[in-house]
C-alpha cells in the first residue's frame, strides 16, 4: 500500500492518534491539553446533535427499500439477517455476563470511569447544540415513516428522505469520520494525564482477544447451521469463504468485498440468481460481527465504570442495535457511529464512554467486518436451500440486487 493510501485509511489514523495521545500526555501543559478538551466538547454536541438525524435519514429509506424490494424472499432474508446479528449479540452478552467478572475482576475498583466528572480535563468554554429531538423519538418517527411509504403510492416522500440519507452520508464521510482521530487523540490525552490510560490499556487488550475468539466461534455456528440446512459440509463451507474473509480484512468494507464475497458463494453450490440476491443485500443489513463487537465493547466499560447491567435493559438495547444496524452507513467506523444514539439513550454512556468505544471498534473494525461477511455466504446457502424445490430445481427465484 502506498503511503498516501495509508495516511488515508481510517484505522492507521486511529491507532496514531491513541499513540500520539499516550505519548503527548505524559509532557504536554495542562493549558496546552484544554484545547483538545474545548474541540471534544464541540465535536461531541455537534455529534449528539446530528444521531437523531443520522437514525431519521438511514432508517426511514432502509426500512421503505425493504419494503419496496422483492417481496417475500427479501422479508424472509432479512428475518434471517436480522435473527443472525441478534443472536450474535445475545452470545456475546451471554459470554461478556459469563467471563467479565474474572476476566476484568476487580478493575472497577481502580482509579478510573467509575466518576469520569471527577478526573476528567475541562475545556475552555463549550457550545451547546441540543438535537432537534431525542433519539427514541427518531427511532420511532423512523419506523412509522418508513412503513407508511411502503403502504402508499408514489415516490416524493421516499425520494426525499433518499436524498436525504445522502445528505447525511456526506456529513459522515466528509466531517465525521476526518475529525474522529483528533477526537479520540484528545480523549486518549486525557485519559493519560488524569492516569486512566493504564486501566483502559490493560481492560481492552483483553477484550479484544475475547473478540477475536468470538468472530471465530459465530462463524462456525452459522456455518454448522447453514451446512445442516443446505446438506453440505460447513468446515469445507467455510474454508471456500476464505478469501472473502481475507478480502473483507483488507478492506474493512462489505461493500468492496461483495465481487469476492460472491464469487465464493457460488463456489458453495448457490445459485448465481440466489447469490445475486442475498449478498449485495447482505452487505447492507447482516452486521452480526459488528453487533458481537459493540455488545463485548460496551459491556467492558460499563464493567470497567462500575454501572448497573441489567439484563432485560441490555437484551432490549440488543434488539435494538439490530435494527440500527440495518441501516449503518457504509464507510469505515459507520457501524459504531449508527449506534452511537442507542449507547447514549438506552444504556447512559457519556462523552468518555461513547470515545472508547469508537476507538476500540475502529481499531479491530476490519475483523468485524469479514465476519460480516463471511456470514453472508450462510445466509445464501439457506436461501438457496428454501427456495428449492423437492427436486431440487429453482423456484421463484428472486431478481438480482444491484451490487
Amino acid at each position: 500500500m502506498r503511503l498516501r493510501s495509508l495516511s488515508k485509511n481510517l484505522l492507521v489514523r486511529v491507532l496514531v492518534a491513541i499513540v500520539l495521545g499516550v505519548v503527548v500526555g505524559l509532557f504536554l501543559p495542562e493549558w496546552f491539553a484544554r484545547v483538545f478538551m474545548t474541540f471534544n466538547g464541540i465535536f461531541s454536541q455537534f455529534l449528539g446533535f446530528l444521531i437523531p438525524l443520522i437514525i431519521v435519514g438511514l432508517v426511514t429509506p432502509a426500512i421503505a427499500d425493504l419494503g419496496r424490494g422483492a417481496g417475500k424472499w427479501l422479508a424472509v432474508t432479512a428475518a434471517i439477517a436480522y435473527g443472525s446479528t441478534i443472536f450474535a449479540g445475545l452470545l456475546a452478552f451471554l459470554v461478556a455476563k459469563s467471563t467479565y467478572p474474572w476476566l476484568l475482576g476487580g478493575e472497577r475498583t481502580v482509579n478510573g470511569l467509575e466518576n469520569p466528572e471527577d478526573h476528567a480535563l475541562s475545556g475552555y468554554f463549550e457550545i451547546t447544540m441540543p438535537p432537534v429531538f431525542d433519539v427514541m423519538t427518531a427511532l420511532v418517527l423512523a419506523f412509522c415513516l418508513g412503513v407508511g411509504i411502503t403502504l402508499i403510492k408514489g415516490n416524493v416522500l421516499h425520494d426525499g428522505l433518499s436524498e436525504l440519507r445522502t445528505i447525511v452520508m456526506r456529513v459522515v464521510e466528509k466531517v465525521i469520520i476526518p475529525l474522529l482521530p483528533v477526537y479520540i487523540f484528545g480523549m486518549f490525552l486525557s485519559l493519560t494525564m488524569n492516569g486512566q490510560i493504564v486501566l483502559v490499556i490493560t481492560t481492552f487488550l483483553r477484550v479484544v482477544i475475547l473478540a477475536f475468539i468470538m468472530t471465530i466461534v459465530i462463524l462456525v455456528i452459522q456455518y454448522c447451521i447453514a451446512g445442516l440446512v443446505a446438506h453440505r459440509n460447513p468446515f469445507v463451507m467455510l474454508k471456500n469463504m476464505a478469501p472473502a474473509y481475507a478480502t473483507a480484512l483488507g478492506t474493512a468494507s462489505s461493500a468492496a468485498t461483495i465481487p469476492v464475497t460472491l464469487a465464493c458463494t457460488k463456489k458453495n453450490g448457490v445459485d448465481d440468481r440466489v447469490a445475486g440476491f442475498t449478498i449485495p443485500l447482505c452487505a447492507t443489513i447482516h452486521l452480526s460481527g459488528s453487533t458481537m463487537k459493540i455488545v463485548l465493547f460496551s459491556l467492558a466499560i460499563m464493567t470497567i465504570s462500575g454501572m448497573p447491567i441489567s439484563t432485560g435493559q441490555y437484551i432490549g438495547f440488543i434488539f435494538l442495535l439490530g435494527v440500527t444496524m440495518v441501516a449503518a452507513p457504509g464507510v469505515p467506523g459507520g457501524a459504531i457511529m449508527a449506534a452511537v444514539g442507542i449507547l447514549q439513550s438506552t444504556l447512559g454512556f457519556d462523552e468518555t464512554a461513547v470515545g472508547l468505544m469508537i476507538a476500540t471498534y475502529v481499531a479491530i473494525d476490519s475483523f468485524g467486518t469479514a465476519c460480516n461477511v463471511t456470514g453472508d455466504g450462510a445466509i445464501a446457502s439457506v436461501m438457496d436451500r428454501l427456495l428449492r424445490g423437492k427436486d431440487g430445481t429453482l423456484r421463484n427465484a428472486p431478481v438480482e440486487t444491484a451490487a
